[in-house]
């Protein structure tokens, strides 16, 4: 399946697109040296929030597909080095309204989970 949303993405920021299919995006991404919030290498929450919301819209892959709101749980800090999967499924469509289920894990232990929904709108979100 071809990526129709999110094409101009700074892919080291968030994300690199490892599968996708209908509904469905598996969205990996390293923890490098510009994420880091402290002397100890914690990894700002921000960048693990942007995978997730990247994991979700590439999940959604329209090209009008913009987010509206989340309700996650930070569960494990992250660190440099580490490589962040997110994987994002679609559970619920229903008009332009799309209810999207992410899960980002750093060997397969969960550092974060939850629900984003996103809508698609008929033009672009900037027109």
């Amino acid at each position: 399946m071809k990526q129709q949303t999110h094409l101009g993405i700074n892919a080291g920021l968030v994300g690199e697109v490892t599968l996708l299919e209908q509904e469905h995006a598996i969205v990996t991404l390293t923890g490098s040296e510009e994420m880091v919030a402290d002397e100890r290498g914690l990894i700002h929450g921000g960048f693990t929030f942007g995978l997730a919301d990247y994991a979700a819209m590439v999940a959604v892959n329209d090209p009008n597909v913009v987010l509206g709101g989340a309700e996650l749980k930070f569960l494990r800090p992250v660190k440099v080095g580490d490589v962040m999967r997110a994987e994002a499924l679609v559970t619920h469509a229903e008009g332009k309204r799309r209810i999207v289920k992410v899960v980002v894990a750093v060997k397969g232990v969960t550092v974060l989970s939850g629900e984003l929904t996103a809508f698609v709108l008929p033009k672009h979100v900037l027109d």
